[in-house]
């Protein structure tokens, strides 16, 4: 994997070392590129050191540009990662503009690129930072924390860059896989995010999934360099580079959408918290409101697990089991009620697994359990594929074309 790691001006510049060896340690690629002001915290000596890399840093460097070498960097780079993100460097790549090397490389790659902020508390509150972070989010701009506690400045607050440890987990879970992996020559289907179901034009049924679990899923299968197609309910978030991306609303849409693929699919990954029931009727009109008290008939969504696990040549299925309480027990008794190969159970409820950056996961089947501590979600979905090929290849034999399945109804 290659990294093109940018350094700006920021205290927290002094983590970048280390941020380095744990990049990689992943067995990451570290081209770094440093802003003038990032000089005036860490020396280009001690970033040679551990990158093994020459430190690029000015636009200007005739003998480099020569050959164009801010295209070459752009196109190198897997990842384009900034840590630590100061408060200007975020409003130059806002704004498009590209006065130094490291936001002429911003402009010109394809790959995803993710910021990891590191500034004053009040500086990250501000309106105008926050605005900032809205837009480069919606343009798949990847937003890595930042952290909350004491700070440089002597304040506390949130405005630290996360530990060097997790930026590097989480971004070598980003990159689209370049012909290497366990899933290499392999087609992945899958599914995530909510559905709605309609009450009236105007209102619906839907849940608290965000689909963050299920896109960090489709990254990591790509990753492993397998091709991606996802089926996406309605959800905020950008489209993942290299990936076909379908959007459906309804839960009768998903399993449409995900049976017109499934005959491509050695592996059908479905994430998606789909509902489980929507109304009988549903007017032309919206419903108006009166005192009196109303109900709503509500009938079986179909069953994509279901449908898929009863098929005549049914696939190595895996499911998800969201709970709030009892989780493990629950999750046991989908496990063996579905006739599941393995089954991913969280816990869910308030300020827990929905909508979330982060998540916690237990892995179960038959014989054996998995527990994956708290992490971000890209990194436990890098985790996860990595698991659930590695069961699969245990079950159906090393030499087998495989088949997946991963049905959830977890965020």
């Amino acid at each position: 994997m290659n990294i093109v790691l940018g350094i700006t001006g920021g205290i927290a510049a002094y983590k970048a070392p280390d941020l380095v060896r744990r990049l990689r340690e992943r067995g990451a690629d570290v081209q770094i590129v440093m802003t003038a002001s990032a000089a005036e915290f860490v020396t280009e000596t001690a970033l040679q050191a551990v990158s093994g890399r020459p430190i690029r840093s000015n636009l200007w460097d005739k003998e480099a540009e020569a050959a164009m070498s801010h295209i070459e960097l752009a196109r190198w780079a897997d990842v384009v990662l900034i840590a630590p993100a100061t408060a200007e460097v975020m409003a130059r790549i806002v704004s498009g503009g590209a006065p130094d090397l490291l936001t002429t490389i911003c402009l010109a790659t394809e790959a995803p690129i993710a910021l990891a902020p590191a500034m004053n508390h009040v500086m990250w509150s501000n309106p105008a930072t926050q605005s900032n972070r809205e837009v480069l989010e919606q343009r798949g701009i990847h937003i890595l924390g930042p952290a909350v506690g004491s700070q440089a400045c002597g304040e506390t607050g949130a405005g630290r860059m996360l530990d060097p440890d997790t930026i590097a987990a989480t971004v070598c879970g980003l990159s689209v896989g370049k012909g290497e992996g366990a899933l290499v020559g392999k087609t992945v289907v899958i599914t995530a995010g909510p559905t709605r179901e309609a009450i009236d034009p105007v209102r619906y049924i839907t849940n608290r999934s965000s689909g963050k679990m299920g896109y960090a899923v489709a990254r990591a299968a790509a990753a492993q360099g397998a091709g991606v197609i996802l089926v996406s309910g309605p959800v905020n978030l950008p489209e993942p580079p290299g990936i076909d991306v379908h959007h459906v609303t309804t839960a009768a849409e998903m399993y449409e959408e995900a049976h017109r693929h499934i005959d491509k699919a050695d592996i059908f990954i479905a994430t998606a918290a789909v509902a489980d029931y929507r109304p009988a009727n549903v007017p032309e009109q919206k419903i108006k409101k009166n005192s009196e008290n109303t109900s709503i008939d509500l009938v079986p969504c179909p069953d994509i697990l279901a449908s898929v696990s009863t098929l005549e040549d049914p696939p190595f299925t895996v499911g998800f089991a969201a709970e709030t309480e009892n989780v493990e027990q629950y999750a046991r008794s989908k496990l063996e009620k579905k006739k599941l190969d393995m089954i991913v159970a969280n816990q869910v409820g308030h300020n827990r697994g929905f909508d979330r950056d982060d998540n916690q996961l237990s892995v179960l089947w038959k014989n054996g359990k998995k527990e994956f501590a708290e992490a971000t979600k890209i990194e436990l979905a890098r985790d996860l594929v990595e698991l659930v090929a590695e069961r699969f290849y245990a079950a159906r034999g090393a030499d087998t074309q495989p088949k997946l399945t991963i049905i959830s109804t977890s965020d």
